[in-house]
């Protein structure tokens, strides 16, 4: 199946050269091309393309407004191009909440250096985006979270203008597995995800109380510019501490420790983070496999992971371990995943004790945790 793309941007070499990148893979067409949102509106509604590239900043209308424009009116999968900044990173997160997909970094030094390399990253990310969950971009809103100490928070999902009801149709999906969680004293809740985790991630801690029980740890494919950002937005957003975790951080409850991107986290079984550096041979900086492996061999059977939306299998050997020495893990159903990679391998293997939607995780994670 050919993937139908329209390239956004306002730069003129910069469309050229991804309207160029993506033809070269025969499954790839290049449907059109607009310089601003507007345009992008516009083209989307005219050409219905399959995959948007977005441009953040542009004359006219920004790429942000144009994504909420396009969630509502036509919900289309979008990639963000980004820059490896602060202030890019804060972009793209509220790029992903108001319904984009997935995000790349804008590197004109990579295009020049290593455009074999960027070829195959972007149509590989195309190719993935292209088979995301529509019905999950166009779904129900974060809710808005004040709690004291902390400045009330306002998901793009829920801002006025952004339409999220009567969600795009989607085929038959796996679902859910509910069943009553299992009730214990757990000594960490670890979260794994990669596409669509993000929002995910927002989606499941927001529902978590202040008093929550139990540790937790959480594992984004996620560049290193721009953990620290997410963190500080989750912490806004939520009624738990959320922290970029750092070496020797202690576990405690109440308190998510996000895994620096770039870097690997693994726990000790003094209860205490180890951050050490990302190794080359290794896809996924951070790697869920990696932490979760860790939080086995320290905590045994007194650990619950969560394996959220998201590409490829990373998750599905460390969930293997925790299953080993008599841990529970869960994922994430088909239906609410942008993408039903990451869960459905362990989904796959026998490892899920429970498939849970992901509007119910947050309430099950808490009864769970005593």
């Amino acid at each position: 199946m050919v993937v139908k793309v329209l390239v956004v941007d306002d730069s003129g070499f910069f469309r050229r050269r991804v309207s160029e990148i993506l033809s070269s893979d025969p499954n790839i067409q290049v449907v059109g091309t607009a310089t601003n949102g507007r345009e992008a509106i516009d083209q989307a509604l005219a050409l219905k393309p399959d995959v948007i590239t977005m441009d953040y900043e542009m004359p006219m209308m920004d790429g942000i407004t144009a994504v909420k424009n396009i969630m509502q009116r036509c919900p289309t999968a979008v990639l963000m191009f980004s820059s490896l900044t602060h202030e890019g990173a804060r972009v793209t997160l509220d790029a992903l909440d108001a319904g984009a997909a997935d995000f790349l970094p804008k590197n004109f030094e990579d295009i020049s250096r290593n455009p074999e390399k960027v070829k195959q990253l972007l149509c590989e990310r195309i190719h993935t985006v292209a088979r995301s969950n529509r019905r999950s971009l166009s779904s129900a809103p974060v809710p808005s979270v004040s709690t004291p100490g902390k400045p009330a928070a306002l998901s793009n999902f829920a801002r006025p203008g952004v339409s999220t009801a009567a969600p795009v149709p989607a085929p038959a999906p796996v679902t859910a597995r509910v069943s009553a969680p299992k009730r214990k004293s757990y000594k960490l809740v670890a979260i794994g995800t990669s596409t669509g985790g993000p929002v995910a991630l927002q989606r499941v801690l927001t529902q978590l109380p202040a008093n929550f029980p139990a540790p937790l740890v959480l594992i984004q494919h996620m560049p290193a510019a721009f953990t620290k950002a997410f963190a500080e937005r989750l912490d806004k957003l939520c009624k738990i501490n959320v922290k970029e975790a750092e070496d020797g951080d202690l576990l405690r409850p109440g308190l998510a420790l996000l895994a620096p991107g770039g870097k690997q986290m693994m726990i000790d079984s003094r209860g205490a983070v180890r951050i050490l550096p990302g190794d080359e041979r290794l896809n996924y900086k951070p790697c869920v496999d990696i932490t979760f492996g860790s939080a086995a061999k320290s905590f045994r059977d007194k650990v619950l992971a969560v394996v959220l939306t998201g590409m490829g299998a990373d998750g599905r050997e460390g969930a293997r371990l925790l299953k080993q020495e008599g841990s529970q893990v869960w994922a994430q159903d088909e239906a609410s995943c942008v993408i039903y990679g990451m869960p459905m391998a362990v989904v796959k293997a026998n490892l899920a004790d429970a498939i849970y939607s992901l509007d119910d995780m947050g309430r099950y994670l808490t009864e769970a945790c005593v």
